[in-house]
């Protein structure tokens, strides 16, 4: 049986892809624009914790196919990162980069840092003596950590863009890229 500490550090844990890329966004948004990074931060607070309990219950149907997710995964970021990346090197310097948090980008890049939520659904399942309700609420506490971390890395972004002198879409779109290799790495070993 898992303990409330081990779902807390779990939710940590998983989060930390969330704050990753959050920082990323902040960089290139060099600015508060509070509709989409509160979209943002809800978004990954929601899929982590829904993909969690979308795990547990979809065990057989996700478990066969979970290599193959992971790199999916991996493509979104990289698409993302690349995105990022042309986007810094074409605008011009007082562009605005708000249109780089779209609605679609918000859930791609939601999708892409809750593919492990969904593994850690899965390991419930196996898991003996793991409840409904366990699980709920290890997904409450996932999606929280995540939405509390995604916001300290936007704030976190936010702050260094203003004193980064390079176009931060480029970086931003390089933490992307690092992601996604970090999983294909995980994903090939």
């Amino acid at each position: 049986m898992i303990t409330i500490l081990e779902i807390w550090l779990l939710g940590v844990a998983l989060a930390m892809d969330c704050l990753s890329v959050s920082i990323a966004q902040g960089l290139s948004a060099r600015r508060v624009i509070w509709p989409a990074m509160t979209a943002l931060a809800l978004s990954f607070g929601i899929f982590q914790g829904g993909m969690t309990l979308l795990g547990y219950m979809g065990t057989s149907l996700f478990s066969q196919h979970m290599q193959h997710l992971e790199y999916i995964a991996v493509v979104l970021l990289f698409y993302l990162g690349l995105k990022m990346l042309w986007e810094g090197i074409k605008k011009k310097e007082d562009a605005t980069t708000a249109k780089l948090l779209t609605p679609v980008s918000i859930v791609v890049l939601s999708v892409a840092t809750s593919i492990d939520a969904l593994a850690v659904g899965i390991s419930f399942a196996c898991m003996q003596n793991t409840i409904l309700q366990t699980v709920m609420t290890a997904s409450g506490i996932i999606g929280l950590c995540s939405t509390l971390f995604a916001t300290a890395g936007l704030y976190i972004g936010i702050k260094a863009s203003q004193h980064i002198n390079i176009r931060s879409e480029i970086l931003g779109g390089i933490i992307l890229i690092c992601i996604g290799i970090k999983l294909l790495i995980e994903n090939l070993i």
